[in-house]
This record gives structure tokens, sequence and C-alpha cells, in this order.
């Protein structure tokens, strides 16, 4: 008998979308892993680590500029930065052949960098 992970309900633009309890991903990430399962390979993770200084540096940029409170940008830095740690390396399962506009990479970012730093707010 197989049992069936636990799961949440997360909702985007699309409508409610189960994801698994324990990821930091949530639903744009979700369905693309359902709908761009081309290759079986993920993006490298050296991109999304690329993608996650460059996160880092708009959080920062945009405090400066008086545009984003200064909890926030510690919040949004200290996500990126476990990012960047290798520490949730496996919370970025997007498909390296994703339709080519890069934005399921960019949500997948997104969800687990908001994820992070609201567990921090």
């Amino acid at each position: 008998m197989t049992t069936t992970p636990p799961t949440r309900i997360e909702t985007d633009s699309f409508g409610p979308r189960a994801v698994p309890a324990d990821a930091l991903y949530g639903a744009q990430t979700s369905r693309s892993l359902e709908n761009f399962h081309l290759s079986g390979t993920p993006l490298p993770i050296e991109i999304v680590h690329g993608m996650a200084w460059l996160k880092l540096a708009c959080a920062r940029a945009n405090a400066k500029l008086g545009l984003l409170p200064a909890d926030k940008e510690k919040a949004i830095v200290a996500a990126c930065r476990a990012v960047l740690s290798g520490a949730h390396d496996r919370e970025f399962p997007v498909d390296l052949y994703q339709a080519g506009s890069g934005t399921s990479s960019h949500m997948n970012l997104n969800e687990v960098v908001a994820n992070l730093a609201n567990e921090a707010l």
C-alpha cells in the first residue's frame, strides 16, 4: 500500500493547487513541473544561484531608494543568502527546458525566497 505525501493548498492566478507540504516552492512551480516535464533535468543550480544574487541586489537597491522597508530587505537578503548557501537546492526542480522564457525558473525562485523571507518576518 502506498501513501500519498501530505500536501498544502496554494492559490495562484489559475486557482488552487496542491503542493507538497514540506516544499518551499508554491503553486506556480508545481504547475511548471506538470506542464514542462520535458527532459527530467533541472535547471543548473548555478543559474538559480546567479538569479538569487540578482534578487538580493534588487532588494538592497529598492531599500536604498526607500521603496522597500528595512525589515523586508533584511528578510529577502537573508532568504537569498540561504539559497546561495546551497541549503535549499532541492527546492529548484523546474525542468531545464521550460518553454524558453524563464518564467518558471523565476517564479520557482520567487516562491522559495518569499516563503523563506516570510518565515523571518
